[in-house]
């Protein structure tokens, strides 16, 4: 990311005279794969808020239907006892991005907030913020997570999103105090000090601004590696299932199921792995419209 002196109105990006928004939508309407990256996020998040509301399966066990192929009744068919699959993924798809987007801003807030301490003091605050930064990138995150869950029951959505934020923030911090101390140097901040303004404005008004976009596209990317993480815990089976989401699916299907052995079983075991990738990749794909909008130099005309 660029960062741009605000005293200088030339380095300022320029969006279209319409606006902010109608800039973005620009943006995002100038590739076919940033459309779909939008329509999948706003899929997935409307199959968790209201998804459950539509199509309120309570999950019943039927054992005359285990793995009935696709019908009306079952679109997705049923699994090893016979509850609907779709029903499974809709009510899963709650909890995976619940605890997603709890882990992401987590990571955000604690990340941004570390890295623009450390850049903007330097010294011993700096010293020691980085040595505690150094730590959570030292340890590897997910058996790190292993063990924390036969310490602490996470298994609920906030708690799981919370511990994934707090062992996730290492590098966003790293990143953030590199571009920090990139800035404190800067004409425009020095000028900020002469004039006698407090350090909290100076940080959150002059110095926050042009780091925020790299931490709006890390936002997006926490959330797929919180995906990932808590999707692997509930399949290894560290973590006790408190709730149906798809990781917990993957693991019945594998390990109580027979899905693997079981052709019939094929659509079940596949559902969650489909709905991971799909909106993974609906987050990746967005991340290009975001890069563009706030990078001038990558935007055209």
């Amino acid at each position: 990311m660029v960062a741009v002196d605000p005293l200088v109105p030339e380095a300022r990006p320029r969006l279209p005279r319409t606006g902010f928004w109608s800039g973005a939508g620009r943006v995002v309407l100038r590739k076919p794969s940033r459309i779909f990256g939008l329509a999948v996020i706003v899929f997935f998040a409307l199959m968790a808020i209201v998804g459950p509301f539509l199509y309120p399966k309570n999950l019943p066990i039927d054992p005359n239907a285990i793995y009935a192929p696709p019908s009306l009744a079952h679109p997705l068919g049923t699994d090893f006892e016979g509850t609907d699959v779709l029903a499974l993924i809709v009510t899963g798809a709650r909890y995976v991005l619940y605890s997603a987007a709890v882990a992401a801003v987590v990571t955000v807030v604690v990340g941004t907030g570390v890295g623009l301490l450390a850049g903007y003091y330097r010294g011993i605050r700096d010293s020691a913020l980085m040595r505690v930064t150094d730590l959570f990138l030292t340890v590897p995150g997910f058996p790190l997570l292993i063990v924390l869950s036969t310490i602490w029951n996470f298994g609920a959505a906030p708690a799981m999103g919370l511990v994934l934020g707090l062992t996730g923030w290492g590098g966003l911090a790293r990143a953030v105090r590199s571009q920090t101390l990139s800035l404190r140097e800067r004409g425009f901040l020095e000028a900020a000090r002469g004039l006698g303004l407090s350090t909290p404005h100076i940080v959150i008004k002059q110095i926050l601004p042009n780091v925020a976009p790299y931490v709006a596209m890390n936002l997006l990317l926490s959330v797929t590696g919180a995906i990932y993480a808590e999707v692997g815990l509930f399949f290894l089976g560290v973590v006790p299932f408190k709730a149906n989401n798809w990781g917990v699916m993957l693991n019945l299907a594998v390990f109580s199921g027979g899905a693997i052995t079981s052709q019939n079983a094929l659509i079940y075991l596949l559902s969650p792995l489909v709905a991971i990738l799909l909106l993974t990749l609906g987050i990746v794909l967005f991340l290009d419209a975001m890069d563009e909008l706030f990078n001038p130099r990558l935007r055209e005309g």
